[in-house]
């Protein structure tokens, strides 16, 4: 990718496809890379808190495993890894995936006719110089009232039983009941573009 500040190669360290298409949507081009952490064994008061650590413990399995994976053409080009990490908040209260379709069915009929908001961090490291920036974002997500028959569809389709909070703000079935975002969709999906990019051209 030729940015302004010349060539540089991105790593993202990221399993969810939701993330690779924004990064994609935003013209780089990336590797993949995933961490291999328990994230239930990272636990934090605050969602903002947790989100950062969560992105931080994965930035850093990822930097490990860089280093021992010895490059023997020293690399002019730096590399830059991006990780993130999205959690909902619900009546302040952290939801992650849930554990089962009656917690997932909870947690949407908890989002019917109310509001919900995610939490997600980003953090770029620049694994040349070891310079790291992170920040955090939150946006809050209002709700018309959601029928009982759409959400056992969105139960029966399946994709709510893998993601944060079994929300999925820009899934067709659910769409129409989205009454209002409170910030960008992009940072709902995982990957707030603009703060990423700003991460991006401060690690530089």
């Amino acid at each position: 990718m030729e940015g302004k500040t010349g060539p540089f190669k991105i790593i993202l360290g990221s399993s969810s496809i939701a993330r690779r298409n924004i990064l994609s949507e935003m013209g780089y081009e990336f590797t993949l890379m995933s961490a291999d952490i328990d994230e239930k064994s990272i636990r934090k008061e605050k969602p903002e808190e947790l989100v950062m650590a969560l992105a931080e413990a994965k930035a850093d399995s990822i930097v490990l495993k860089l280093q021992s994976i010895s490059n023997h053409e020293k690399d002019e080009m730096p590399t830059i890894l991006i990780a993130a990490d999205t959690v909902v908040v619900y009546e302040g209260v952290v939801r992650e995936k849930p554990a089962n379709e009656k917690e997932a069915r909870e947690f949407i009929r908890g989002y019917s006719g109310g509001h919900c908001a995610t939490v997600g961090s980003v953090i770029v490291t620049n694994i040349k110089t070891g310079v790291r920036k992170g920040e955090w974002d939150r946006v809050e997500i209002y709700f018309h009232k959601i029928p009982d028959e759409i959400i056992d569809k969105l139960i029966e389709e399946g994709a709510v039983l893998h993601v944060a909070g079994a929300l999925i703000i820009e899934h067709p079935l659910i769409r129409p009941y989205v009454k209002q975002v409170v910030g960008t969709t992009d940072s709902v999906m995982g990957l707030p573009k603009s703060l990423t990019e700003k991460l991006i051209k401060e690690v530089l």
